[in-house]
């Protein structure tokens, strides 16, 4: 009887991390939350085409992993088509993926593994089977679906660099499947070694945006391994079986294999990725996955992603929030993604199939960086500060290996993608921060270099260097006669004016903490430029011409070409660096108060175009900071479900989430350069974050009624806290914030300006 009761203690303790639904954070992540058009009011009025999708995907991976494995319903690498679609019916295999989540770009490097049926079918439309999602399992850490007409199951799960996957035959059959590198360009390489029981491969990758189609100067490679002898194996291209062992470049070409098994039998496959070489897919596959223990190895990647999810743990009885809440927090962990192998190898940027290989650390890229660096990025800086310290290191390495600091590094490659500088935002952002262990002069050098230099020609067309530099310097703004041709996204003038301004703000905070105060004060003096586009008439901004004149007509409700993806009326509050400089431009706080209402009243806040994120919170600067409690709850709840087709728009990277992980925490960083996250009213009882040291820092919500989310006083560790705005110290060393909420605003609490957030202008 004692050895029972010993067994069975074993197996629960085998089993806790299940069993403790409490704890078990795991289970309130969606991964198809975002793969379905949105259904959120503000994309439905202001969004079109692509904007409508949240682009992300069911991605089996760890945090920031190489690779994420994901169930393949559309076959290309095209821009704007994500791999899944849940409103597809049928899947196409299973990808080995290195799409940017929630983007609007395309995959690269890819591999898919399809089960074709029971006898070998080379038609690709004959890989697409039917599948319910009714018998998806999906988690970060594991996928499961039934596939009735393979009469197979298939699992997955996923290492940072290498994925298992599991097929289980429901009758005695043979398996048919094949692999294909998923080159839209007729390219790729498949070598079929039947001595050594494995199948490898690569994918070539391309640049896009700026340089758009040049080879990117690295591959996707992987390596596979089956748990069964290969005996039947070839070669496809064109739909046809070819000879020999290996094939390249060849249309719709790959590897075939097939097996027979038994009722209930399963074939796994060990698959290693790298960016390096074969040698590197194999290296980190037998570092990552040392033997076929299914079951273990998806308890082991559950365990990892517990423990992520966990540096943020949150009470409340709304399991909804809770849904949304960890959705959002696992697609923040999705990019950028590890881009060395686990000896330290990684390409070189900006081409030249060369190799690097790191000291210490990892090498990242894919950073979506026009969307991350206002609240993804921060973020991480509370959350995992030695991750964000080996991003900045991976901007240095980009800068020394390229020549110039890359402003929206993606494929490992300069892309001059979207507008603005924002590698140097987030660098500062680090900065201002303490993250400092890396060589802070190089990493000023090389920002000094994209704020005061002009590229060659030549370089310029190569995407490096900020785009209309020498427009932004002549005139303090970029007129309407530059169109910024050599760009993907062309003109935009107001818009790139406004965020060259809030860059140049925060390469000053550095060059003021390194005693540059030459530099300090020419950049802050241009960090004024979005003057030049202000309209004092409409207080708004707007287009203007060389000579000074506005442009004409003037619609600044419309979305115009002069703006990104917005309208003059949403740009316009994108002065995160000097929001009293703004209120006093526009007549006064009272005006900036009105504008503001405006906005929100009206409909006209679009929360899924990245740089009207800070505006609920600008409340704050205002006297009314219960104004920014009213439309952050506003804005959570009508902008973020737990449905499939819960996500305003595109993600871009986790941004999308990251608002309101911060939102619901109660805090959020409006500058991201500067030291402080705004207060708001938080969703959940209490929040609780993991910090360094074994710190924690608490806030602690106290409602008068269940409907209360209005401020009516604050405490941080038992005293009086009467600032609108905590920093970013006060969060890092830990404490008890309390926060006490009422059912109507209270219009005194926040109101002194003395309580008011840091602005440029006093």
């Amino acid at each position: 009887m004692k050895k029972v009761i010993l067994n069975l203690f074993a197996s629960v303790l085998c089993l806790l991390p299940y069993l403790c639904v409490a704890q078990n954070l795991v289970r309130y992540v969606q991964p198809l939350s975002g793969t379905a058009p949105s259904t959120t009011p503000s994309s439905k009025k202001h969004g079109s085409g692509t904007e409508l999708n949240a682009n992300t995907i069911p991605a089996v991976t760890l945090p920031f992993g190489m690779t994420q494995w994901t169930p393949e319903t559309q076959r290309s690498e095209n821009k704007c088509v994500p791999p899944y679609r849940y409103t597809d019916s049928k899947i196409s295999g299973f990808r080995a993926s290195h799409w940017l989540s929630g983007s609007c770009t395309q995959d690269y490097g890819s591999v898919t593994i399809t089960p074709v049926g029971s006898r070998l079918n080379l038609i690709p439309e004959a890989g697409y089977t039917p599948f319910s999602h009714r018998d998806e399992i999906t988690a970060p850490h594991y996928y499961k679906v039934n596939l009735p007409e393979r009469n197979l199951t298939t699992e997955i799960t996923a290492t940072t660099r290498c994925g298992m996957l599991r097929f289980t035959s429901q009758s005695a059959d043979s398996v048919y499947f094949t692999i294909r590198p998923n080159s839209d360009r007729n390219e790729g390489f498949v070598k079929v070694d039947r001595q050594r029981g494995v199948i490898w491969g690569y994918n070539p990758v391309h640049r896009i945006y700026q340089g758009w189609g040049e080879k990117a100067g690295f591959n996707g490679y992987f390596v596979i391994q089956f748990n069964q002898p290969l005996t039947t194996t070839g070669l496809f291209t064109n739909n046809r079986v070819t000879p020999g062992d290996s094939i390249k470049n060849q249309h719709e070409a790959g590897a075939y294999i097939g097996f027979k098994l038994k009722a209930g039998e399963h074939l796994q496959m060990r698959v290693g990725t790298s960016f390096t070489s074969f040698a590197g897919a194999l290296l980190n596959l037998e570092s990552e996955i040392k033997d076929w223990n299914f079951e273990r190895l998806v308890k082991s990647n559950f365990t990892v992603w517990q423990n992520a999810l966990s540096r943020v743990s949150v009470s409340g009885n709304n399991e909804k929030h809770k849904r949304i809440f960890y959705t959002a927090l696992y697609h923040t962990m999705q990019q950028p993604r590890c881009f060395n192998d686990v000896n330290g190898l990684y390409p070189r940027f900006g081409g030249y199939y060369k190799n690097e290989k790191l000291n210490n650390g990892n090498y990242y890229d894919d950073f979506s960086m026009w969307d991350t660096y206002r609240a993804q990025m921060p973020l991480f800086e509370i959350l995992k500060p030695d991750f964000v310290n080996d991003c900045v290191k991976s901007m240095i390495l980009k800068g020394e290996q390229g020549g110039w600091l890359p402003i929206f590094p993606c494929w490992n490659s300069y892309t001059a993608a979207m507008i603005g500088d924002h590698v140097t935002a987030f660098i500062a952002s680090a900065y201002v921060r303490g993250i400092r262990n890396y060589d802070v002069k190089k990493a000023y050098a090389l920002m000094r270099r994209n704020a005061f230099e002009v590229p060659s020609p030549q370089e310029y067309r190569d995407g490096k260097g900020r785009r209309a530099i020498q427009s932004y310097l002549n005139y303090g703004y970029i007129p309407v006669e530059d169109s910024v041709p050599e760009a993907f996204h062309k003109k935009e003038q107001v818009s790139r004016t406004l965020e060259y301004a809030f860059d140049d703000y925060a390469l000053a905070m550095v060059a003021a903490g390194l005693g540059l105060n030459k530099d300090k004060d020419v950049l802050l003096n241009r960090s004024k430029n979005y003057l030049n586009v202000l309209d004092g008439n409409s207080k708004m901004v707007r287009a203007k011409k060389s000579d000074g004149s506005w442009h004409s007509p003037y619609n600044p409700k419309n979305k115009e070409f002069y703006i990104t993806e917005g309208t003059p009326q949403q740009y316009t509050f994108y002065v995160p660096h000097d929001v009293n400089g703004l209120a006093k431009a526009m007549g006064g706080q009272v005006v900036l108060e009105q504008q503001l209402d405006t906005l929100f009243k009206t409909g006209e806040y679009w929360h899924g175009n990245e740089p009207g994120q800070q505006t609920p919170y600008m409340y704050n600067f205002t006297a009314s900071p219960w104004k920014t409690q009213y439309w952050v709850k506003n804005t959570m709840d009508e902008e973020y479900s737990d449905g499939p087709g819960g996500l305003s728009g595109n993600d871009d990277a986790g941004q999308v989430s990251a608002w309101y992980v911060f939102s619901a925490m109660g805090f959020y960083p409006l500058n991201p350069a500067a030291n402080q996250y705004l207060i708001t009213a938080p969703v959940f009882n209490s929040c609780k974050i993991q910090l360094n040291q074994n710190r924690v820092f608490e806030v602690k919500c106290h409602k008068s009624t269940s409907d209360a989310f209005y401020i009516d006083h604050v405490t941080y560790n038992g005293k009086p806290y009467n600032f609108t705005y905590l920093t970013h110290q006060t969060i890092t060393q830990g404490g008890k914030l309390d926060i006490y909420l009422r059912s109507t605003p209270n219009k005194l609490w926040g109101t002194a300006k003395q309580h008011k957030p840091a602005s440029l202008t006093r």
